[in-house]
């Protein structure tokens, strides 16, 4: 098949033309792939659920008639073992679970980490 002269001009113009905006938008333009959209949305929602959950977790801390000897302990662990001693506190397992969450604990304790 024979194409005109005057096509070739444009079908490269075009290619180029597509090839530059695809690199200029995925590096620049905020355009991701439907992989990290869905990588971004479940961070999303989870550090919304976490966040949500806080209040629930530092309420659980307050109304515990053993806080303060729970915060000692929590005190005198190293600083790395933290999260785990709140954990064993009981007050990162939610009502329905049976086992505490360690990123909820984490956001406990930083949310109790001015108190402590």
């Amino acid at each position: 098949m024979n194409y005109p002269d005057w096509l070739k001009p444009y079908v490269l113009g075009a290619a180029s033309g597509a090839a530059l905006a695809m690199v200029v938008g995925f590096t620049w333009g905020g355009w991701m792939t439907g992989s990290d959209a869905r990588q971004m949305s479940k961070t999303m929602s989870h550090d919304n659920v976490i966040a949500a959950l806080v209040p629930i977790c530092v309420a659980k801390a307050n109304a515990d008639s053993s806080r303060e000897a729970k915060l000692e302990t929590i005190r005198d662990t190293s600083r790395y073992q933290q999260r785990e001693a709140l954990m064993d506190a009981g007050w990162a397992t939610m009502p329905g679970t049976e086992i505490p969450n360690r990123d909820l604990a984490q956001a406990c304790f930083d949310a109790l980490e001015p108190g402590l």
